[in-house]
């Protein structure tokens, strides 16, 4: 009868405008598909141009390389006797779709534009694409000459439609359209779809994969069928990392998972299922069947193939499995250091260098490049090409073989204390300590003689010397010389970047790496060009608490004895002199809020979208048991000054790794004026009424 049937999907690490590379992805994949019995193919969305193309979706020139690239995969032996289903940009009739481009044997069955448009947080797609309004509706689209050539057809389906294979009907959705709540699996699985597909360009954030993972299953538990994700993986050119998680469920459970975070280019799942558990499953669901029956129908194109063979009796099919999720720690572990991992391979450079303070912001920074060492030894020890092949370009040896993460990390991870007649012995020594731990090569320095030159330069001039609070100074004097130190550290840590491998004899240059958190970000405690200002940052998405949990993950994981001590101490800027040769400062006095408050009120204004009235309401309720009502509202008036004051450096911040929802990014995701009037005088006289 046919009822076993073999579908693939996959993810691809693709990478924006990298048409010859995602070529040879998208051909390994369908590859793998074939070798592994598929009859049909699923690839992330956009995966031709990639996903993160932005204002280049604008420009001819990716549409036609779009399209030069579907002639390849058309034309292509590869591509022969599976379907295949392919993202990419179409121009039709003069308005741009983000579309899904359904071939088989050279003949191309369906163009499926995308319906529901992502346009929330880092997503701008209605910025580039239209969506599909016409439901259930289906254009002759003409193909450009280029593909005309190859499979002699004039024009082909465009619109919202399902293809009817020999053995079943499959339907597609892309990525936001699982998430949307008028999702079209509901009314396609009514109208007798069994397989619905979904190409998405889903990326990383902290928590999230689990909403993932419900929201597919959810969407055949209701309605019985297959369901089938595709998703992009790794850094394709910007901020995000996109989380990968492919995943096949038939009626409600999984039965594929692919990973979430690796360093394999192209991973592809393959499963087996049986139709007639489908049938089954929805046979019994007597509400289901009388929607059905009214159902208003799609338009089907006609597949002359089937996914099944005809003697398939025998043939094994998959059992559900149990999804295993990450906790945030391994999340935090796994996920920039891939993202750091692509960032370093495909901008050509030769490692990091990171200003390790000895605090706890930039030893995570420095455990996760350790993490990403750990994770190109594991993918060597599996036998990796493609990582041992880029192992050995970074290091500069034809012959290098990363077995030893801390080797891997002496050779492409350059550590830096900058020391001042502020640092304690005590931060020196944790910083020494952790980059022997895990291998980096490490420098110390002082930077006194520079700051004492850059000072000399202003008394020179003005015939006044500033001084430091303890010292009798005001408070504009110990913030400018403070910013001065950390300015100057900025400097030296791209003089070294530039430098240290050709004073070592060694060739190329270090990416800086940045590691202020978010909540420091989101605050503003950070000075405007110091070593918050990198190439990339890996943590700046991340919060305090985040990354203390992440800190002990890697004490009791990778053994990093050295965390220990680190853990223990209360962070400090290191800024301001010392008293009896004890670090004085503390970043929460100087902040005049906790790290964990700091986190409650990046939640309430961004998540929760909570300006200062708002949010005095509901810290009121959930504070009720340790702070009076007059100081909740001191404590929300103190945060949006600061937060509004130092709103401007969010314009300059280094491009951080994104992973939390409350990120003040303010590229893209968090979009507000760098210049405010800081007295919210309308506000503040709104919560003092209710005070």
């Amino acid at each position: 009868m046919g009822r076993a049937v073999t579908v693939a999907t996959c993810a691809l690490n693709q990478w924006a405008l990298d048409f010859e590379g995602n070529l040879e992805r998208i051909f390994r994949s369908i590859d793998i598909a074939k070798s592994k019995g598929a009859r049909y193919r699923l690839g992330p969305e956009l995966e031709i141009c990639g996903y993160g193309c932005s204002d280049h979706y604008y420009e001819s020139d990716t549409l036609l390389h779009s399209f030069q690239v579907l002639e390849k995969l058309l034309e292509s032996p590869v591509t022969q006797d599976i379907i295949c289903d392919v993202g990419m940009p179409v121009l039709h009739r003069n308005v741009r779709y983000n579309c899904r481009v359904i071939f088989l044997n050279k003949k191309i069955l369906l163009i499926r534009p995308k319906i529901s448009l992502a346009n929330a947080g880092n997503y701008r797609e209605l910025r580039w694409f239209t969506p599909w309004s016409k439901a259930r509706h289906v254009e002759e689209y003409f193909l450009p000459r280029i593909i005309q050539e190859v499979t002699g057809q004039e024009t082909v389906p465009f619109g919202d439609a399902v293809l009817a294979t020999k053995d079943t009907c499959l339907g597609a959705e892309i990525c936001e359209e699982l998430w949307a709540p008028n999702s079209p699996h509901i009314e396609m699985g009514l109208d007798g779809v069994e397989i619905f597909t979904n190409s998405s360009g889903s990326h990383h954030v902290l928590r999230k994969a689990h909403a993932r993972v419900d929201l597919v299953n959810s969407a055949t538990a209701k309605n019985g069928g297959i369901y089938v994700l595709a998703n992009q993986k790794g850094c394709d050119g910007d901020r995000l990392y996109y989380d990968g998680c492919a995943m096949i469920s038939m009626n409600g459970e999984t039965v594929a998972q692919g990973s979430q975070f690796s360093l394999d280019d192209v991973e592809v799942l393959v499963a087996t299922l049986d139709l007639e558990d489908v049938r089954s499953y929805r046979a019994e669901i007597s509400s289901r069947n009388l929607a059905a029956s009214k159902v208003n129908p799609y338009p089907r194109v006609k597949v002359n193939f089937a996914l099944s063979c005809p003697d398939d009796v025998a043939v094994p099919t998959c059992m559900p499995i149990q999804w295993r999720h990450h906790s945030p720690e391994e999340e935090i572990s796994l996920g920039p250091a891939c993202w750091l991992w692509d960032y370093l391979r495909r901008s050509e450079q030769a490692g990091f260098l990171l200003p390790l303070s000895g605090g706890i912001d930039s030893s995570a920074t420095a455990c996760i490049v350790y993490s990403m060492c750990n994770q190109v030894s594991l993918a060597v020890k599996n036998g990796n090409a493609e990582v041992l092949a880029d192992a050995r370009r970074i290091v500069n040896d034809e012959a290098y073989i990363p077995e030893d993460p801390r080797e891997f990390c002496k050779r492409v991870f350059t550590t830096c204390y900058m020391a001042s007649e502020n640092s304690s012995q005590d931060t020196c020594n944790r910083a020494k300590l952790l980059a022997e731990q895990i291998g980096s090569y490490h420098i110390n320095l002082n930077i006194d003689a520079a700051v004492k030159a850059v000072v000399g330069i202003f008394c020179v001039v003005t015939g006044r010397t500033p001084r430091f609070s303890v010292h009798g100074g005001s408070s504009r004097e110990s913030l400018a010389l403070q910013n001065v130190q950390a300015r100057i550290r900025m400097v030296l840590a791209y003089l070294f970047a530039q430098l240290t491998l050709w004073a070592r004899g060694m060739p190329g240059g270090l990416l800086v790496l940045g590691s202020a958190n978010v909540d420091e970000s989101l605050r503003g405690y950070l000075t405007k060009y110091d070593c918050s200002s990198a190439d990339i940052n890996p943590i700046g998405g991340i919060s305090k608490t985040d990354l203390k949990n992440f800190i002990q993950y890697c004490i009791e994981n990778f053994q990093l004895t050295a965390l220990r001590s680190i853990m223990s101490a209360p962070p400090t800027a290191e800024l301001e002199p010392l008293v009896d040769g004890q670090v004085a400062q503390t970043d929460e006095a100087d902040m005049g809020m906790t790290y964990a408050e700091l986190s409650i009120y990046g939640k309430l204004r961004k998540i929760a979208k909570a300006g200062p009235y708002s949010m005095f309401c509901k810290l009121i309720n959930m504070w009720k048991e340790i702070c009076a009502p007059r100081e909740v509202a001191s404590k929300v008036k103190h945060f949006f000054r600061m937060y509004s004051i130092n709103r401007h450096k969010m314009t300059t911040l280094t491009p951080s790794y994104h992973a939390e929802n409350y990120s003040p990014d303010d590229n893209r995701f968090d979009l507000r004026p760098f210049l405010y009037n800081t007295s919210w005088s309308w506000q503040f006289r709104c919560i003092d009424k209710q005070v």
